[in-house]
């Protein structure tokens, strides 16, 4: 993966982590081998219903859930997911999501990443743009 030199802002990741690739963590207490890229999704079905308190008072939110359950957590929007193995010495490798927030993603490869257009569900689409020089 290619960082971009940025002074003390975190660093921007111009590609992804490879496919089988093993990393170790930010903090160097575990390593991970990289399964693939994936968009982190909220469920919105996980918000409180209807409401935590026991007195409701005149006007109250709508929770009714229009739209899509599942959306792009907007907290990892900038930052690259993937799937990965965590290689912990002494025990069997875990699947999970590892977001790497420490990083953020270039404008090109965000915008692949959780886009927002129609063009983005094309099942050919399985690959970011070419990192510009």
């Amino acid at each position: 993966m290619a960082l971009a030199p940025s002074g003390s802002s975190p660093a921007q990741v111009r590609e992804l982590f490879a496919p089988g690739s093993e990393h170790t963590s930010p903090g160097g207490q575990y390593s991970f081998r990289v399964l693939g890229p994936c968009c982190r999704l909220f469920d919105r079905e996980e918000l409180p219903w209807p409401c935590c308190r026991l007195a409701w008072r005149s006007k109250e939110p709508s929770w009714r859930r229009i739209g899509r359950r599942f959306v792009p957590d907007l907290a990892a929007r900038r930052c690259p997911s993937y799937v990965v193995e965590l290689l912990q010495p002494g025990s069997r490798p875990t699947r999970t999501v590892l977001t790497l927030f420490s990083q953020r993603l270039q404008g090109p490869l965000q915008e692949w990443w959780y886009s927002k257009h129609p063009h983005s569900l094309d099942p050919a689409n399985v690959a970011p743009p070419a990192p510009v020089e």
